[in-house]
């Protein structure tokens, strides 16, 4: 299989499970596959089989395989299985099918691989068939080797307001085993690995990337065995499938190869994800400025106050405008009425037709914010249905509240009825849905009612946007972006947080799909105080919002925001196609990144200060991916906003610049100084 940047060979010998005998940079068309499957083998020496077992795409215990199998499963009656998979058929005509029987087992794997040569990703899958309910332990989505000339991997932790931190390993013999049981995507485990070659940067050298696209928790083993080799399995989350059954699949693997650093892994996420992942209700739109109540209000609604904020909100520029929790039943804080999903006459006599109304005579559209997999037990529904909650009755809460069994058909159909009723009866055209808890117990069945719900709910109301949020970042995978347009990258509005959670998240989203807003004067999570200009050019790196009450603006910061809010509008369509590049920074305060129109003829580059420079003068910033013939006119747009403290003649202060493609990447920009906590903002046009 070849893309034009990368080229991925299977082989097999004696129509055993194919082996991945080579993927990388892409070979020569002449290349003889034959030899390439020759020179693959290793040797053997002392103390080794006189073969060495197939490190096959779901390698096999029973063919003396000294590593994690691909595949663990038992009979109905608990006998565990060994499965010994032959070839059966392959059938290659734009995708690559692969098809083996074990027939003693009554068991069938047939593996998907295709491939996008815009996008660059290779998509593959697993999926098993039995000829009688039998039960499934772990099955991984087809398995790759990771590359020898590679001395570390990065995969993805994290925590509530501190999600995407990357993480570095040494190789070393034996197992990295990362495992989210929590039910949900989660902070704590993105489905994301990268493997780079030894000295690969942001700009340049190998990587390898990988991403599994399911939402219900997901296993990961990155193994070095005794010889040498590596294998990366992704796969559900181990025990997930609480119910014997003829079929299991595993989610969509995600693989890319770069050799252009880790940007070029991450412009293939990225692009993959927009443009073949998720389903825009109206195409071609622009990405609407979005306000949302959540950080003004929180569960105080008063008509008459959200009719101002909403007033001051168009007035700053936001095109939508979005109501948050405790618009429903009796929900005056967060211990109560989940699931009641009714509107609150207390707070809305008339119901949301006035405040939609209002919105709406602003030119701004209306969203609305549901938690439909949650229920606190204070609420009509618990009491008239204790029997659709998952999980046990005597489970630890989380934000006083349990988990709806989306497994049940009648929860979902309650769920539907109560949302498509509000859906039907106001004219809304976005939904936050959140999920605030992680789960008592990981169970894929779970997963899958929830997707059935949103798809339900997607065909019946196609022109309804739905963001996924979990505690922010809880739930953001390529799984559940299949079902939704937008993420809540944090609930942390800190600009200085945003910056570095934003830069690493890049690896993997795009500006399309990616919430950041201006959060208050003063954090709401960590009691931060940041300049409004910082605040507003973080949120202009993604798409943009605002999340705080309007009404404590002064003048100034207002001004500040409107018309950096014009900017981004001025600029939205085409940073909306463009690829996020993350720019090596020669000082580590500066956390840096470069977006490139797809037709490479513009970029803008934000520079934020994230902490006090070593050395006093700003060392030159190399730019990347720029043609090194060209001339490319660049211009701070921004200056305005330079320290006192800056004295210097800096040429960029006051001036445009036209520079070679060559010295920009060569040598880089040199910015003026600034205090930390501060963004500059270099324009780009290629002339």
């Amino acid at each position: 299989m070849d893309d034009g940047r990368q080229t991925l060979v299977l082989a097999s010998v004696n129509d055993r499970l194919a082996q991945v005998v080579y993927w990388g940079a892409t070979l020569p068309a002449d290349e003889n596959l034959y030899t390439v499957m020759a020179a693959h083998v290793i040797d053997v020496t002392g103390g080794m089989l006189d073969e060495n077992p197939d490190l096959s795409i779901c390698p096999e215990a029973i063919r003396s395989f000294p590593g994690q199998p691909g595949l663990i499963v038992r009979d109905t009656d608990g006998t565990p299985l060994l499965p010994k998979f032959c070839l059966e058929s392959a059938i290659q005509n734009g995708t690559l099918e692969l098809v083996y029987a074990d027939k003693e087992n009554g068991l069938t794997l047939t593996a998907l691989f295709s491939v996008d040569t815009q996008s660059h990703m290779i998509t593959c899958q697993h999926t098993l068939d039995a000829t009688r309910p039998v039960h499934l332990h772990w099955l991984s989505a087809p398995v790759l080797p990771a590359p020898q000339q590679s001395d570390e991997m990065i995969d993805v932790s994290g925590r509530w307001c501190g999600e995407f931190q990357l993480s570095r390993t040494a190789w070393s013999a034996g197992m990295r085993y990362r495992e989210n049981r929590t039910g949900r995507t989660g902070h704590e485990h993105f489905p994301g690995l990268l493997i780079p070659c030894i000295g690969t940067t942001n700009t340049q050298g190998e990587c390898y990337g990988f991403h599994y696209g399911w939402s219900g928790g997901h296993k990961m083993i990155a193994e070095e065995l005794q010889d040498g080799r590596r294998q990366i399995q992704f796969g559900h989350a181990a025990r997930m499938e609480t119910a014997p059954a003829t079929q299991f699949k595993t989610a969509p693997l995600y693989i890319t190869y770069s050799d252009t650093g880790l940007n070029g892994c991450a412009t293939s996420f990225q692009r993959h994800l927009r443009d073949r992942i998720v389903t825009w209700p109206k195409p071609g739109k622009p990405r609407p400025v979005h306000y949302n109540c959540w950080e003004a209000v929180y569960f105080d609604h008063k008509l008459p106050v959200l009719r101002e904020i909403a007033d001051r909100a168009a007035a700053l520029g936001a095109e939508r405008f979005v109501l948050d929790d405790g618009w429903f039943g009796n929900r005056d804080d967060d211990t109560r009425s989940l699931s009641d999903w009714e509107v609150d006459p207390r707070k809305y006599p008339d119901g949301l037709t006035p405040l939609v109304e209002h919105v709406h005579a602003l030119g701004m559209t209306f969203g609305i914010w549901f938690e439909p997999e949650m229920i606190n037990e204070d609420s009509d529904i618990h009491r008239a249905h204790p029997d659709w909650v998952f999980g046990s009755e005597d489970q630890t809460l989380g934000r006083q509240q349990k988990a709806l069994n989306m497994a049940l058909p009648a929860v979902r159909d309650f769920l539907y009825d109560r949302m498509s009723k509000i859906l039907r009866e106001t004219d809304i055209d976005y939904i936050k849905w959140d999920h605030n808890r992680v789960l008592p117990m990981p169970d894929a069945a779970q997963t899958r009612g929830s997707y059935a719900l949103i798809d339900r709910l997607r065909a019946d109301f196609p022109h309804v946007e739905i963001e996924s949020c979990a505690s922010g970042g809880g739930r953001i995978d390529f799984g559940i972006m299949a079902r939704t347009q937008r993420v809540w990258l944090s609930d942390s509005n800190d600009a200085l947080e945003r910056l570095r959670i934003q830069h690493d998240a890049a690896l993997f989203l795009p500006l399309a799909v990616t919430g950041s807003h201006v959060g208050p004067r003063i954090c709401h999570t960590s009691g931060r105080v940041l300049d409004i200009s910082f605040r507003a050019w973080v949120a202009a790196q993604r798409h943009m919002g605002f999340e705080m009450d309007p009404r404590e603006l002064t003048d100034y910061e207002a001004r500040v925001l409107t018309e950096i809010t014009s900017w981004w509008k001025h600029h939205r369509h085409w940073m909306y196609q463009a690829d996020i590049l993350r720019l090596d920074s020669a000082d580590p305060a500066v956390i840096a990144e470069q977006q490139l129109a797809r037709d490479g003829s513009r970029f803008v580059v934000f520079a934020g200060k994230a902490a006090t420079s070593a050395q006093i003068a700003p060392r030159p910033l190399r730019l990347t991916e720029l043609d090194p013939n060209a001339t490319y006119r660049i211009s701070l747009a921004n200056r305005e906003t330079a320290s006192h403290l800056s004295r210097g003649t800096t040429a960029l202060k006051t001036q445009a610049l036209d520079l070679s493609g060559s010295y920009l990447m060569r040598t880089g920009v040199t910015l003026p100084w600034s205090f930390p906590e501060r963004m500059w903002v270099i324009e780009g046009e290629r002339l």
